[in-house]
């Protein structure tokens, strides 16, 4: 089958998921895209009903962990689209619209940013102070070994074909045990339910509910059992935007101050670094594959920000041996944003 017949089948067949659940006389228009393979659909019905469809090809991805944590979510009361129709076996799901108005969509029309923030950092410590109840055993732990193979994305797609460093194999052996010696720091934090992508593009301002409510999730299904310290470094080291010095400062503050368990703020906050850093390097080698691979070159003008991020991290002694391996392996020549398609290119 050629490459269009290919598309123009997918498309049928997402039509037929959609007029079977009784969407029948609906407009189909596009509405995002993100760097999965997941596509997104808004329907729209002369009735004044709409709604969204994912598009998500079972040979690549798997709606059913969207589902499942879905479940979790709403069962905690926060406000997670509605599932309202399932194909699981071709991959679609059609979803509770939850409107257009983003966290940077709200960000971008002047909505007050420590107000937004604080209302994000709320919604994480009571995920945080619900434990595991109802969540170990149905979500996947975030193993070393799992924290591990992502942060090697760094040398595989930004440093070797991004970049056009060359980096051997000992070489890369030795990120990976510098990594091995930082990763117990990591641990430091509460073991949680965490999202993994909480940041302004996946949550939506809902002013309409109450309480932490009123912030809307919409990407969890990699959530996993991990250090609280994830998410909030997530939100708060966003590498799609800056965020104020003193909203950080307030919502770290206002995390620890709800979160009295915590009693050794320090080694939160060295977890929170290593793993702000393992995100980073992570995202890094994700934007370059995306440039490299898919000619998905739109995530390039974050790498100065990520490098930023990175840098600051790295001064935590915590992180000595990765900092000691940047420096010997990686010079300032290289902590550069890759050219479209990569070094190659």
């Amino acid at each position: 089958m050629s490459e269009m017949n290919a598309v123009d089948a997918r498309e049928a067949k997402r039509r037929a998921f959609w007029q079977r659940a009784g969407w029948e006389g609906a407009v189909e228009g596009p509405l995002a895209a993100d760097a999965s393979f997941r596509r997104y659909f808004r329907l729209k019905h002369a009735d004044g009903r709409a709604a969204v469809v994912m598009d998500a090809p079972p040979e690549k991805e798997d709606v059913r962990p969207f589902v499942s944590v879905g479940e979790i979510l709403s069962g905690f009361g926060y406000s997670v689209p509605r599932l309202l129709a399932a194909d699981d076996a071709d991959g679609f799901l059609l979803l509770e619209d939850l409107g257009d108005t983003t966290y940077t969509r709200a960000l971008a029309a002047g909505q007050d940013e420590h107000a937004l923030y604080s209302l994000a950092t709320d919604l994480l410590t009571d995920l945080a102070r619900r434990g595991l109840d109802g969540v170990a055993g149905n979500v996947p732990a975030y193993s070393d070994e799992k924290l591990l193979q992502e942060v090697m994305l760094f040398v595989d797609w930004y440093l070797r074909p991004g970049v056009g460093l060359e980096v051997d194999d000992s070489a890369r052996e030795a990120f990976a045990d510098a990594w091995r010696a930082c990763l117990p720091a990591a641990r430091s934090a509460p073991e949680v339910l965490v999202l993994r992508d909480y940041h302004v593009d996946n949550m939506m301002l809902l002013p309409d509910r109450p309480g932490i409510a009123a912030c809307g999730l919409l990407d969890f299904q990699d959530a996993v059992v991990g250090p609280a310290s994830y998410d909030l470094v997530s939100l708060l080291q966003d590498c799609r935007r800056d965020i104020s010095g003193p909203v950080v400062k307030s919502a770290m503050e206002r995390y620890f101050a709800a979160m009295p368990e915590i009693v050794n703020q320090q080694a939160f906050l060295s977890s929170y670094r290593v793993l702000g850093a393992q995100r980073h390097f992570k995202v890094l080698g994700i934007f370059g594959r995306q440039t490299v691979l898919y000619g998905n070159h739109g995530y390039l003008v974050h790498m100065p920000r990520l490098w930023r991020l990175t840098l600051e991290n790295l001064s935590d002694e915590a992180l000595a041996p990765v900092r000691e391996w940047i420096e010997k392996h990686v010079p300032e020549s290289h902590r550069v944003t890759p050219p479209p398609g990569g070094y190659a290119a």
